[in-house]
């Protein structure tokens, strides 16, 4: 518990540069592009528009899922994934990236994956906006379930946060899991029901895709904006979520705390 305390404390107390860090990284990804800015909403836009032609009008034919147009169910989904992917495989690489600059400064190393999560929560902003816009325009409004949109947002920062610290440190001790996890996220890109809709799967296939701590999020925001379900009508789900989250917050701060020292020694 002491490491998990120590590794919050670092965060909260160099708040003020991981937010300095990531604005300027975000400046400078986009300095020599034309449309600066603008591909934090044309990138994901262009996906967007590609997987709801394939999977939209090709697959489904145009098909609603209930009363709700595919489009609409489907950046509920795809929104949060656009954020939580390159999170995780940025993040997990973070510490390996600049391990040479940090250990020539006074320099907490644990904030590094704070730093990619925070700068990728700008797209994510941005696309929650377009979110809210395309809600209106097709006159959906969930009501009272707003209230628990904080939850979930909440739940997926923290999640990223616990699952970033163990991967960048795993990263930096073993090279070979950086590629092994993107293709993992890859994979978990179409088992997570993104582009498909669950219900339609029989109930000891869901029940096993379940355990996959993205189905919870992807899904919560979708009972929140479409199906009016609250978090706690799944208790079940709910327990087992933050059960692996906390685990992997544990097993993060512990492997940082035993190994950061040694990081250099690594490369």
């Amino acid at each position: 518990m002491g490491f998990v305390i120590k590794i919050i404390m670092e965060q909260l107390t160099n708040i003020h540069l991981i937010l300095r860090i990531a604005t300027y990284e975000m400046k400078s990804s986009h300095q020599m592009h034309y449309l600066g800015f603008l591909w934090q909403i044309v990138n994901p836009t262009i996906q967007i528009i590609a997987y709801w032609f394939v999977f939209g009008m090709g697959i489904r034919g145009g098909k609603p899922v209930g009363d709700v147009p595919f489009f609409v169910w489907l950046i509920i989904g795809l929104i949060p994934w656009f954020f939580i992917s390159p999170s995780i495989t940025q993040g997990s690489n973070s510490v390996f990236a600049k391990i040479n600059l940090v250990s020539k400064m006074k320099f907490p190393i644990s904030v590094l994956p704070t730093i990619t999560i925070v700068k990728n929560t700008i797209e994510f902003f941005y696309m929650s906006l377009f979110l809210i816009v395309i809600l209106i325009i097709n006159d959906i409004n969930p009501g009272i379930y707003l209230l628990q949109i904080p939850y979930y947002i909440i739940a997926l920062f923290i999640f990223l946060f616990s699952a970033t610290l163990l991967f960048s440190t795993i990263s930096v001790i073993i090279r070979d899991f950086d590629p092994l996890l993107n293709s993992i996220m890859r994979m978990l890109f179409f088992v997570t029901p993104i582009l498909w809709v669950p219900s339609n799967l029989p109930s000891h296939i869901l029940n096993f895709l379940k355990l996959n701590p993205f189905y919870y999020l992807i899904e919560g925001f979708r009972n929140t904006l479409l199906n009016g379900v609250w978090f706690f009508d799944e208790m079940g789900l709910t327990i087992y979520f933050w059960s692996i989250t906390l685990l992997l917050l544990f097993l993060g701060a512990f492997m940082h705390y035993k190994f950061r020292k040694k990081f250099v020694d690594y490369l």
